[in-house]
């Protein structure tokens, strides 16, 4: 049951990004889709938030909001201390050395008429950020801690390398300036599942290496749970639920993020496969419904889950759910039916 509330959020001081009541929303001919609506999460220095949820929930449109691209309709986003909504746009572009992306499709991300060594220094040469030299041997550095033979990969363009070697390319490019936050938006989900292994390893060295903070966007959630010290799910532009992976998927106290966790294939081929399937109805942003959102397809729906959106509560040491009817609780009596009178005959 989707909702939204601040409970799940730390000390200021100790967190160096802090997104607080972030709404977007776009005006289309239909009506105006509400992508992203009052979600709040934050950032510890070094830590990685997995964000997570099915297609269309506003996972991506966050992600690009914290950058400002574009900026939100409502809500803050302080970064180090600094609110980057209410920057210019030369103050907002100097502010970017601190953030960068990891797009979903690394070969379209690469500029394809530019060389690899051209493409890495870019970010070093716009901002001026060394001699020559020093950009040269810098690029030389990074292509080599991403796993790319600088000697033989400097000259060549992006189509001639393959998906996942163009994501390593993206990934030493995102780090060419030393950010502090590195929004991964579906890194792995264009690659075969070997090479997303590697990228997922390469992830963590390079987390370790340059002390990165990073957030990183996924539908899959085996993916996150590897990757990631916190998890945050969303449903149709609402966070549902919060909490380290560990506790999360082993109890997940929202029936949309049970659901998620049932769908996750077993690697054993004799395991007994239980999906849970979602039914109702499928709602669009275009008019979400009121109060919970997951409500239309919630198994444990009430009258209440119509008038009022939960807000995330604790439920265990950093384990919030937005839910008025938690898996943790027994499951609510069902509403009974109105008995309709009988008609009279015509």
């Amino acid at each position: 049951m989707a909702g939204s509330g601040s409970a799940h959020l730390r000390s200021p001081e100790h967190t160096l990004l802090r997104v607080e009541n972030l709404v977007v929303e776009f005006p289309t001919k239909g009506g105006k889709v509400h992508a992203v609506s009052n979600i709040s999460f934050d950032l510890l220095p070094g830590e990685t938030l997995g964000l997570v949820g099915e297609s269309g929930c506003g996972k991506s449109t966050t992600g690009r909001a914290v950058m400002q691209l574009p900026k939100p309709t409502n809500g803050s986003v302080v970064l180090d201390g600094r609110e980057l909504t209410e920057m210019s746009n030369q103050e907002l572009r100097r502010t970017r050395l601190q953030m960068q992306m990891i797009f979903q499709d690394p070969i379209s991300s690469l500029n394809p008429r530019r060389k690899v060594a051209d493409i890495v220094a870019e970010p070093l040469r716009i901002w001026k950020i060394g001699s020559d030299a020093e950009q040269k041997a810098k690029v030389s550095e990074l292509l080599t801690a991403v796993g790319i033979d600088p000697q033989v990969a400097s000259e060549r363009r992006p189509h001639e390398f393959s998906g996942g070697q163009c994501q390593r390319i993206s990934i030493a490019r995102a780090v060419a300036t030393e950010p502090k936050v590195i929004i991964c938006d579906e890194p792995v989900s264009a690659l075969d599942v070997s090479v997303q292994a590697q990228i997922l390893n390469l992830l963590e060295d390079m987390k370790e290496r340059y002390g990165l903070t990073m957030i990183f966007i996924a539908h899959d959630l085996a993916v996150v749970k590897n990757i990631s010290d916190r998890v945050a799910v969303m449903y149709l532009g609402r966070m549902c639920e919060v909490g380290p992976p560990d506790e999360l998927y082993a109890n997940p106290a929202h029936p949309y993020t049970s659901a998620l966790i049932s769908s996750i294939p077993l690697p054993d081929p004799d395991a007994e496969q239980r999906v849970e399937l979602l039914g109702g109805e499928l709602p669009s942003p275009l008019d979400p419904p009121s109060g919970c959102r997951f409500r239309t397809r919630c198994p444990r729906a009430q009258e209440i889950c119509a008038q009022a959106t939960p807000g995330l509560a604790a439920i265990g040491p950093d384990h919030y759910v937005a839910c008025h009817f938690p898996l943790t609780e027994p499951a609510p009596v069902p509403v009974a039916q109105p008995v309709l009178a009988d008609r009279p005959a015509d």
